[in-house]
């Protein structure tokens, strides 16, 4: 349910010596299976599945994956009367709040709704009937405490709205999720999350900067149809740390084609570097230039497989050459400065030995362990 009290916006990164992030766009708050979203509560990241819903296990191990890689909420596709049936069992085994995603049918709403999930997410833009369904659709909502995600996409824009403006422009995006927010305000429910989607990252901008303007719902973030790993990534990347950095986002989805797992991971990527969510691990590795006398490539990629899963929030430096390296081997907590078929330790600042090339990567693992194993941990001055 919404709650009268929205928070206190929070500023992000002061603590760590930086200039803070401006404050958070002021929203109301929602319960998302227990998870808060908006009132200054923590940006959740969300993924969505990418098996068939109704086959149960098969979601639930890719949900187990995410839950691991740091997801908050998880989405489930509901196209058909199986994916429906199979909805309570998945909410009832699910470690993360399942949404609904619903296109075109909204009697599956109702289904969603009765089976537990944590909220529901229609487009109106492609809904059959939707207007005329809204009072019931409020009404079994908010009897089951359930909210609502009005998601409007650029690419399935209600075809009235985007008769009017033209094409799918931000002013377009809006439009169509303020009416249909209405509508929902007409019943008396405002339990609702909005999310205005686009391919472009400055149309997407543009629309929740105006949304922003005119609304205090929670806002869910996305760039959607981003596009492969690397392009997506950038695009989500510059929209997020625009919008973020303004204050305005309450939850966001990395929409890029890859597997679910490596949207997650985006997505905390993305909110640790912005000082909103607390640092886990983090390499530190230089380019490459002509200076450097080892594959630097090969070992930070070497360094990124064997630490993945490490739980420790340590910075890991994994330097190529005697320009930079020392230095920045030495702001780390662990790092190596390479070249000529060997390698400097720093631990804490300090050099502790020099090993072969070949034995970097166990050797930085090692070090590892033996500094996170150690009580009172406390990081190189300057790291925080």
């Amino acid at each position: 349910m919404s709650e009268t009290d929205i928070g206190t916006p929070t500023t992000g990164v002061s603590d760590l010596g930086l200039p803070p992030v401006l404050p958070r766009h002021r929203t109301r708050r929602l319960n998302v299976g227990g998870v808060p979203v908006g009132g200054g509560a923590p940006i959740s990241v969300q993924t969505m599945t990418t098996t068939r819903t109704a086959d149960i296990d098969a979601t639930l191990q890719q949900i187990a994956a995410v839950t691991a890689a740091g997801c908050d909420i998880v989405r489930v596709a509901v196209p058909t009367t199986e994916d429906a049936a199979a909805l309570p069992a998945l909410v009832a085994r699910s470690p993360l709040p399942v949404i609904a995603d619903i296109h075109f049918q909204p009697r599956y709403v109702f289904a969603a709704i009765d089976a537990g999930c944590a909220a529901v997410r229609v487009n109106p833009g492609n809904i059959k009937q939707f207007d005329d369904r809204v009072g019931e659709i409020a009404k079994a909502a908010g009897a089951a405490g359930i909210p609502i995600r009005v998601g409007v996409n650029a690419g399935s824009l209600d075809p009235r709205v985007l008769a009017e403006h033209g094409s799918a422009t931000a002013a377009a995006l809006v439009d169509s999720a303020l009416r249909e927010a209405a509508l929902f305000e007409e019943h008396g429910f405002t339990d609702l999350k909005i999310a205005v989607k686009h391919h472009d990252p400055r149309t997407m901008i543009a629309a929740n900067r105006l949304l922003a303007q005119r609304c205090d719902y929670p806002l869910h973030l996305g760039v959607t149809e981003a596009g492969p790993m690397f392009q997506g990534t950038i695009k989500s990347a510059v929209a997020f740390a625009v919008l973020l950095g303004e204050g305005i986002g309450d939850t966001i989805r990395v929409s890029i084609s890859a597997p679910p797992v490596d949207q997650v991971k985006a997505g905390c990527h993305i909110l640790q570097s912005l000082g909103l969510r607390p640092r886990k691990l983090e390499i530190v590795s230089c380019p490459g230039c002509g200076r450097v006398q080892v594959d630097i490539h090969r070992l930070a990629g070497q360094v990124e497989a064997a630490f993945e899963g490490f739980p420790h929030p340590l910075r890991v430096a994994v330097m190529g050459c005697v320009v930079n390296g020392p230095g920045e081997a030495r702001e780390a907590d662990l790092g190596v400065s390479s070249g000529n078929g060997k390698g400097q330790i720093f631990v804490r600042g300090k050099v502790i030995r020099t090993v072969p090339e070949h034995l970097i990567v166990e050797t930085l693992v090692a070090e590892a362990m033996a500094l996170t194993a150690e009580p009172e941990d406390t990081p190189a001055e300057g790291i925080s």
